[in-house]
């Protein structure tokens, strides 16, 4: 007997494992044209204190507290371990939101709403990448999340808003899931072996393969990514 997630899966072409939303929505064979940011997203990674608690963001991060006063359901959720590994989804959610950040507001909304009616605790992700680039704080790291089956413990998740079976993600978008990643890597001290996208831990499309080959390259000798991880390495 198929569950309710199981059956919405189905209704909207989904797949097992990735976000679904508790409203209706249109989803569409057609991409809806790409928001152009005016918005720009700061590019300098801080300096981070090796103190933190888990509880502190970065200044380029929009608190949790600007787009929901709600607390997770803490009794549903276990405690984060070291943090050791991080994953890159997509929300897999047609259209694309429009990249303004009332629009951003509503897909958080949007998909932790999904995410409590699975039964979880909260939206299953830690941070997540708007179009133009805004950093948004989910999930609370002191929790694990709820993103990666049989790979929740001590692994950091990062979605983007949209599709990228579809699409391709904008050039702000891959700005900032490099800061992120970056930031995320030097602050808990993640090898760049252990950042993953989902389709490498568990078999799903997630994130997309348009969203999957930058992050291919990213990663990869001379890729951005890598190279930021040097630059930082160099420095410390």
């Amino acid at each position: 007997c198929s569950s309710t997630a199981q059956k919405l899966i189905k209704k909207t072409g989904g797949t097992l494992g990735q976000p679904i939303p508790a409203d209706p929505i249109t989803y569409t064979r057609t991409p809806s044209p790409i928001y152009r940011p005016t918005y720009t997203p700061p590019t300098k990674i801080p300096e981070i204190k090796t103190t933190l608690p888990l509880s502190s963001i970065p200044s380029f991060v929009i608190a949790r507290t600007k787009w929901t006063s709600a607390t997770p359901k803490r009794w549903l959720a276990d405690s984060m371990t070291k943090i050791r590994r991080i994953t890159i989804h997509h929300d897999a959610i047609m259209p694309v939101p429009s990249g303004s950040y009332a629009d951003s507001l509503r897909r958080m909304n949007l998909i932790r709403r999904g995410h409590l009616n699975n039964g979880w605790a909260d939206i299953g992700y830690h941070f997540a990448i708007d179009p133009s680039g805004r950093v948004w704080q989910a999930r609370p790291l002191e929790l694990q999340g709820a993103h990666v089956k049989d790979h929740n413990p001590g692994n950091l998740g990062i979605v983007v808003f949209g599709n990228y079976e579809k699409i391709r993600p904008t050039q702000a978008t891959l700005n900032s899931v490099n800061k992120m990643v970056a930031y995320a890597m030097q602050r808990f001290n993640v090898p760049l072996a252990n950042v993953h996208t989902h389709q490498e831990l568990r078999n799903t499309a997630c994130p997309g393969r348009f969203l999957q080959e930058q992050m291919l390259r990213t990663r990869a000798r001379g890729g951005k990514l890598a190279l930021a991880v040097g630059n930082q390495a160099s420095h410390s």
